[in-house]
């Protein structure tokens, strides 16, 4: 959806990535627009290391590209968009500094602007990351939707930064204020996460699990990732892609049971690709692996892979979508030789075996349960 988003500096033009014209979610919504009219009427001085962390799809970025500001994003999605949105935008090259959040922070910021994120364990990991560089002059605005910002939030910021109090709500948003204490004793970052598996799952029991924050079931294993480590697919070597990998959990199991597998663990989230990483690192695995962020399948070379493997998504930022899983199933098609095969796990209730016999023509039920289903597609 390319729709303009009214800032106090002007008209912007901002979709998300990928572009879709079909695309009815917008790039931003009330929050954005909230801070950005706060940075305005306060004559807030944006000078200085001005980072903006969390920016879902760039607009924050984009809005205001003359301060030349740092993004700092878990989403690879999120910082193609903010590229898209800054040459739609007409920004000069190098406007904005992009980071991920597996990159160390700037060593001092003066301007630290945090959307919000789901995930209360990214925001820990990434306040005490940036907490050494802020100083007493630093000034911090959060922002969220109303539903995003809870006691626990506020509490967070209250912890790692310093007092904090919240603003009242405007269109359903609202926005955080954080007064920097660089005396407060704050604790150690507990990030990553390891942990044990159970046993009983197969090839990967009481094996070792790495997660970094904001990864998915970050401390325990999912009973959805259990059912499929439960019926994945014999050994048969060849090139395998754990395709949405999370923590490589799915992955690593493959790798340990069969050693002629070649596996690519593929995710959008840099966090997630770390903890792949460091999960296949940590249990020894022998065999060859690579390890990539990016755009679903985009990229990997088409009829280069033997075997998907795959857990979709099915929100993106609060939004229930199947849009993912339509182009991951698009892309795993793409990717497989013919004769390779698709497993999908999902809940029930999502009819992936529908959308797998408009993608492949086929659809092959191979285990279930009251909750979950692991489905079989043969590319023809």
């Amino acid at each position: 959806m390319n729709d303009r988003m009214t800032t106090p500096w002007g008209e912007l033009a901002l979709t998300r990535f990928p572009e879709d014209p079909r695309e009815r979610l917008r790039a931003w919504d009330a929050a954005d627009e909230y801070l950005l009219q706060h940075l305005a009427e306060q004559e807030i001085p944006l000078s200085g290391t001005v980072v903006v962390l969390g920016d879902r799809w760039g607009a924050l970025a984009t809005a205001l590209a003359a301060q030349r500001p740092v993004q700092i994003t878990d989403s690879y999605l999120a910082q193609e968009a903010t590229r898209a949105n800054l040459h739609r935008a007409g920004a000069e090259p190098g406007a904005v500094r992009l980071l991920t959040t597996q990159d160390p922070p700037p060593d001092r910021v003066d301007v630290l602007l945090v959307r919000v994120p789901k995930s209360l364990a990214l925001l820990e990991d990434q306040l005490l990351r940036l907490a050494p560089a802020l100083h007493e002059g630093t000034v911090v605005v959060g922002t969220g939707m109303v539903k995003e910002i809870h006691t626990s939030t506020l509490r967070l910021f209250e912890r790692v930064l310093g007092p904090t109090r919240t603003s009242l709500a405007e269109k359903k948003a609202r926005l955080i204020f954080c007064t920097p204490d660089p005396s407060l004793e704050r604790p150690a970052n507990p990030w990553p996460y390891t942990y044990a598996l159970p046993d009983g799952i197969g090839p990967v029991s009481g094996r070792t699990v790495v997660n970094h924050a904001g990864v998915f079931c970050a401390d325990r294993l999912d009973i959805g990732t259990r059912f499929f480590l439960a019926h994945l697919p014999p050994a048969r070597g060849g090139r395998v892609m754990d395709l949405g990998c999370g923590n490589g959990v799915v992955g690593t199991a493959v790798a340990v049971a069969d050693p002629a597998a070649d596996v690519l663990f593929v995710d959008e989230s840099f966090q997630a690709v770390a903890s792949a990483e460091a999960t296949y690192k940590a249990n020894g695995v022998p065999g060859p692996a690579e390890f990539r962020v990016g755009d679903g399948a985009a990229g990997v070379p088409a009829g280069s892979v033997d075997l998907v493997l795959n857990n979709p998504p099915f929100h993106s930022h609060q939004a229930t979508t199947d849009a993912t899983a339509w182009r991951m199933f698009t892309g795993a098609r793409r990717v497989l030789r013919p004769g390779g095969e698709l497993w999908v796990i999902g809940n029930r209730h999502l009819g992936y075996h529908v959308k797998l016999r408009k993608v492949f023509g086929n659809s092959q039920l191979i285990a279930g349960d009251s909750k979950f289903v692991v489905l079989k597609a043969v590319k023809q």
